[in-house]
């Protein structure tokens, strides 16, 4: 069985619906953060009802801090039942914030919108995994339950929310493109040649800008999954293997066990060095760029792009993304801002649990 914890204090509200937080890393405990941060201020907020691990649920009955600490302590368990799935039940109302990358998670996400919970999440594998599964969340909100996926994209910046009003309002997307990973933005603003690549991915790494295995940056999987939620919501239904992935990752890399992948970074120098000297006597910029066009496909991947293109300009882990419309057929509407970090994914979270609650209050 799982493990249940109970932490006894104050409830933080008194709302009828209740917030139950799944993931306990770096943006579950920068939602805690940021969710203090917001009660200090006086913003009325759902109460927690709890928080889970894949190792225990802890049912807040006292300090959220508490709370988290003990989740994060607990041992692992032998069940494979996750204690979300077996412990204190959510109902109609509560709102599930996904703080987690997990598939098993996801693929939870049509079932509670159809029970009527509602569901806030920075996890990409639900809208931006099987379409089968994408259309599922949707038809599932047709129950009255709302879905919330700000975070997905852009950590927050409303390039979603202004996808779908557009869409709404009767115009027509005809393309997006944009630096849609904050990790590879960094690396890229910060790659002159200088030093080699390998250097920075380290530092990236170090820093917390990339993930631990920093293949899974390079690959370009993360803007695949970002660019078919895009993609989706501007009305064209692809699947994962209609976008066209260009990773940086040589085979060397690829193939290397973990405990092998740090003295295989090497491998990303040379490449990186040339596409680098090309695209500064082209007077060029390097990018990693999603794009998908109604007409022409879709396609991830690094390209050079002038100095005067309108995704070229941005500085450290900015996201910026250009949208092509009826209503902006020739100048892009661009959006551009910070697009990486736990603070702001927990903002993100945060704000469409504010929006939900206002909705349906």
């Amino acid at each position: 069985m799982s493990t249940v914890t109970r932490i006894r204090a104050a409830s933080s509200g008194a709302r009828e619906g209740r917030i139950a937080l799944l993931g306990t890393g770096v943006v579950g405990s920068a939602v805690v953060a940021r969710y203090r941060q917001l009660l200090d201020k006086g913003v009325a907020l759902p109460p927690f009802a709890w928080l889970s691990n894949s190792r225990a649920q802890v049912v807040n009955e006292g300090s959220l801090e508490e709370a988290i600490a003990a989740a994060r302590a607990a041992s692992r368990q032998s069940t494979a039942v996750p204690p979300w799935a077996e412990g204190e039940a959510l109902a109609r109302g509560d709102i599930v914030i996904d703080a987690t990358a997990s598939d098993t998670v996801a693929g939870w996400h049509a079932e509670w919108l159809l029970r009527g919970i509602h569901v806030v999440t920075a996890n990409k594998l639900g809208n931006g995994g099987d379409l089968a599964r994408a259309q599922a969340i949707v038809d599932a909100q047709k129950e009255g339950a709302r879905y919330g996926d700000s975070a997905t994209v852009g950590a927050g910046l409303p390039l979603l929310r202004l996808i779908r009003e557009l869409v709404a309002g009767g115009d027509r997307i005809h393309a997006v493109e944009g630096v849609l990973s904050g990790s590879l933005a960094w690396l890229l603003s910060r790659f002159d040649d200088t030093r080699p690549f390998s250097d920075l991915v380290r530092e990236a790494r170090d820093a917390g800008y990339a993930e631990p295995d920093p293949r899974q940056d390079l690959s370009g999987e993360d803007v695949r999954r970002k660019l078919l939620i895009l993609a989706r919501a501007a009305g064209l239904p692809l699947e994962g293997r209609d976008i066209n992935v260009s990773s940086l990752v040589p085979d060397a890399l690829r193939d290397a066990p973990a405990d092998a992948v740090d003295a295989q970074l090497t491998t990303l120098d040379t490449p990186l060095r040339e596409r680098f000297i090309n695209a500064y006597r082209n007077d060029a910029r390097l990018c990693f760029i999603g794009r998908f066009d109604a007409e022409r496909g879709a396609s991830v991947g690094l390209r050079a792009l002038p100095l005067s293109h309108p995704l070229a300009s941005g500085h450290g882990t900015e996201n910026r993304a250009a949208i092509f419309s009826d209503r902006y057929p020739d100048r892009p509407l661009v959006i551009q801002g910070p697009g990486a970090g736990a603070g702001v994914t927990a903002a993100a979270l945060l704000d469409d649990v504010l929006r939900i609650a206002h909705q349906v209050a």
